[in-house]
């Protein structure tokens, strides 16, 4: 997991996570502040288990976001 991408992109990603779980909250996403392990937690609190679905999301997530970082190094 790289903190780095959740961090560092944590306004496009916010988004992102508040399509995918419409029942999170801005306030629940301002105290995320970019962390996936908080925002594993937090999905865990309001929806149950994590299920691998979930996680697969979050890793697609984070490998989109990875992508687009790298890509705007390079140029």
């Amino acid at each position: 997991m790289n903190t780095n991408i959740w961090e560092g992109k944590w306004k496009q990603l916010k988004g992102e996570v508040q399509k995918q779980w419409g029942e999170l909250t801005n306030d629940d996403l301002d105290k995320i502040e970019g962390s996936r392990e908080k925002l594993e937690g937090l999905l865990q609190e309001k929806y149950g288990d994590l299920q691998n679905d979930t996680r697969n999301v979050l890793d697609e997530l984070e490998k989109k976001y990875s992508n687009q970082l790298n890509n705007s190094e390079n140029e």
